[in-house]
């Protein structure tokens, strides 16, 4: 996800996981100050719907209604030393861009690139070039450049008036929840999973405790925050309690995360981006060094995400004065069968 390698060399015996965070920084503004200036059609989205990063750039596109303005490119859910490959198109290749790998962007832009081939990335479509594969910079910038675009009735994701508090909860998530389970799961040796498990765990407990009492992370309504800690959550039960030794507790056993993570699931935008084969396959697979036999499990039953959640009891409207997005286009729509209750793997 962020260091794309082959199924070995994860873990660094001995050592605590670190995130290699060294991303493409060039932004995509509304003034086009850094050179790269916002333009319906010119650029394209890559993702995986394995990766919850990535999974986090389709949300928001989604939840704002950039559709048309911004394409996507969806790569399969493995990927070997080189890069994601675009094998989900027919023939191999991006529809788009023609490519098969998305290391191919990445050398129009740096014949030389020497780190990580990561999604998302925007790729600017007339030089087929990599813009950036910095995803937490996309995401806002996505809510607060791309406004122009923006569908009637799209939600305010960042809001002004919680961006300050927003920051240190999303840092927090970031540092202890989305990354949290890697440091787990990549952890070298037995002291460095520990201390991993440990700090995981106060920070799902802190998660727990905030969400008992307003529906989602920064109060009554959707914002960046909550579609960051989502892609986290629909990967708990499925990846991270077994493959990744997060076994305190299964999400399904935290009753304020597990209703709140239902919640979104089940808002427009959210659990319809979500592919759980895919994300199976992708994790099980590549990292070989954790699962040597690359056997994908069955389980567990995913059809518990479209159970009752209750949330409404804490009132809040999850779009605010905003609506629902519609249905995914064309093309986006996962296969029903990739969805809550469907087949193990692919």
């Amino acid at each position: 996800m962020s260091t794309e390698r082959s199924g070995s060399g994860y873990v660094e015996k001995g050592q605590e996981y670190q995130r290699d965070q060294n991303y493409i920084t060039d932004r995509i503004t509304s003034d086009g100050s850094g050179g790269w200036p916002v333009e319906a059609g010119r650029y394209r989205l890559v993702i995986a719907r394995a990766c919850p990063w990535a999974n986090r750039a389709a949300i928001v596109r989604r939840l704002l209604g950039l559709e048309q303005a911004i394409s996507m490119g969806i790569c399969g859910p493995t990927h070997d030393a080189r890069s994601w490959t675009f094998d989900l198109d027919p023939d191999g290749r991006d529809p788009v861009l023609g490519y098969e790998r998305l290391q191919q962007a990445f050398f129009a832009r740096d014949p030389e690139y020497p780190r990580g081939i990561t999604v998302p990335a925007m790729v600017d479509i007339p030089t087929k070039a990599v813009v950036t594969n910095d995803f937490r910079q996309m995401t806002l910038d996505f809510s607060t450049e791309w406004t122009a675009f923006h569908r009637d009735g799209a939600p305010d994701l960042y809001p002004e008036h919680l961006r300050e508090e927003m920051d240190e909860v999303m840092q927090r998530v970031f540092t202890e929840v989305n990354n949290g389970v890697y440091r787990c799961g990549f952890a070298g040796s037995q002291r460095a999973y520990d201390k991993a498990y440990e700090r995981l765990w106060t920070a799902m407990d802190w998660l727990e405790e905030r969400l008992s009492t307003r529906r989602f992370l920064m109060g009554d309504t959707i914002t960046e925050a909550d579609v960051r800690l989502f892609t986290t959550l629909a990967r708990f039960d499925a990846v991270y309690h077994g493959h990744f030794k997060c076994n305190r507790q299964k999400l399904t056993e935290m009753p304020a995360l597990w209703g709140y993570a239902r919640d979104l699931f089940q808002t427009p935008g959210f659990g319809d981006t979500t592919d759980f084969p895919q994300i199976k396959e992708h994790y099980y697979v590549v990292h070989a060094d954790i699962n040597p036999t690359q056997i994908i499990p069955m389980g567990p039953d995913t059809s518990v995400w479209l159970t009752p959640h209750g949330r409404e009891e804490l009132g809040g409207r999850p779009f605010g004065d905003g609506t629902p997005p519609g249905p995914p286009i064309d093309g986006e729509v996962v296969p029903p069968e990739h969805g809550p209750g469907g087949i193990g793997h692919r």
